[in-house]
């Protein structure tokens, strides 16, 4: 039986290339596997015809952006999933969706060989190929253009000697990766950090210097899910596709970095419009729902998530542990945010949540307030005791006396810090 791999297709040319370069180098066969997150562009239907005409044996088709949002987006909002405070995870957390229906597709049409088409450089290979040992332990990888020498001049050279139905003359002078969640962009003239991105490589905002009238929106969460705008239910995707054209014609959601990838730094440009608005909307729900303690905790789990998820880690078991504890933190989660979108900024006017630990008769200072004032010493007067005890142990064991001025207040302040 001829040997099958599945390819990870995009449509674009180095993966139409690579359907009739792979099967040449091994002799396979090869079933196409083209994924829609909401990266827009052609249809499915087109793509897929496509992967037949360049020479696919089977080509397999997937509308996976309702998935996606609920399954990959929705978790990532409410772990407030930001690498480096910035990176909203955008073709992180694409991968491993896209990874599940490679292995699915794999076994479908029994291929032994899973192929995709990143580089050897940078941290897409990472994610495809650990996302596929996990959940196919049997299956090989393989990457054309990093195992197979498959360069850009060799992949036009070869799409035209073969007449394959795909545009080879054009160059994008950016790498660009886009879904519902957002856009990434890198390479060209963006490799030199000293340079600043220029208008053209923005598409999914406008310029937030030429803004529209401030436009005020109402977000509804229900356990750290936003579930409706301005009081019309929506599905998750429907939310971010509206949020992504809101705040994106107010110019929210740029990001210019330099990410501390794992082969290098490098230079990205991100544009998540409604990733960065709704995450602004859901941190500040979390300031009025979370408990203290509660809440400060969750700042590392939601850091830790972030980096297992860009390294890679979606399917692993720490991922998953970590998944339960903010699933749980998400309860009470529940309310409505109102902000205003204006400018490149989110700015929070307003916040209402029944299941929020704010009480107005304890936060007050005026008539009703019910905060009895008198418990303040006693809390002070414990809290700050084994401070207390500490400096009278330094007093004694230095020679007693009183602290008389700020330099030996500042003295004794510096030795117990050094103890």
């Amino acid at each position: 039986m001829t040997e099958r791999i599945v390819l990870a297709y995009s449509g674009g040319l180095d993966t139409s290339v690579a359907i009739g370069w792979i099967g040449e180098a091994t002799g396979a066969e090869v079933i196409a596997v083209a994924v829609d997150v909401g990266q827009g562009g052609e249809d499915l239907e087109t793509v897929r015809q496509r992967a037949l005409d360049c020479g696919a044996v089977e080509a397999y088709v997937a509308d996976a952006r309702d998935e996606f949002a609920e399954q990959y987006c929705m978790p990532t909002l409410k772990a407030n999933g930001l690498y480096m405070d910035a990176y909203p995870l955008v073709s992180a957390i694409s991968r491993p969706v896209i990874v599940r229906h490679l292995v699915a597709a794999a076994r479908q049409f029994g291929a032994s060989t899973v192929a995709h088409g990143c580089t050897g450089k940078g941290n897409d290979q990472v994610r495809f190929e650990v996302g596929i040992q996990t959940l196919g332990p049997d299956l090989k990888c393989i990457a054309p253009v990093r195992d197979l020498a498959l360069t850009r001049d060799k992949a036009i050279e070869y799409a035209e000697r073969n007449e394959l139905p795909i545009v080879t003359t054009k160059k994008n002078p950016f790498s660009i990766d886009q879904n519902v969640w957002g856009r990434a962009v890198e390479t060209g003239f963006l490799e030199d950090i000293w340079n600043g991105p220029t208008k053209d490589v923005y598409d999914y905002t406008d310029d937030p210097a030429f803004p529209p009238a401030p436009d005020v929106v109402t977000v509804t969460f229900e356990q750290g899910v936003p579930v409706a705008l301005d009081g019309r239910s929506l599905s998750p995707l429907q939310v971010i596709e509206e949020m992504n054209r809101r705040a994106g014609a107010q110019g929210i959601g740029r990001v210019d970095i330099v990410e501390d990838a794992s082969w290098a730094p490098g230079p990205r440009i991100y544009e998540a419009p409604g990733a960065m608005a709704l995450m602004a909307a859901h941190r500040e729900l979390e300031n009025v729902t979370l408990e203290r303690e509660q809440a400060r905790f969750k700042k590392t789990v939601d850091q830790r998530w972030t980096e297992l998820v860009y390294d890679g880690q979606w399917f692993s078991p720490l991922k998953k542990n970590l998944d339960v504890f903010v699933d749980e933190t998400q309860k009470y989660v529940s309310g409505d945010i109102r902000m205003e979108l204006h400018g490149g900024r989110t700015t929070v006017q307003g916040r209402r949540s029944d299941t929020g630990l704010y009480d107005f008769s304890l936060a007050t200072y005026d008539e009703g307030d019910a905060f009895d004032q008198s418990s303040a010493r006693g809390f002070i007067d414990i809290f700050g005791l084994s401070s207390k005890v500490a400096t009278e142990r330094d007093q004694r064991v230095q020679g007693g006396g009183s602290v008389d001025s700020l330099d030996d207040v500042a003295k004794l302040s510096n030795e117990s810090a050094g103890a």
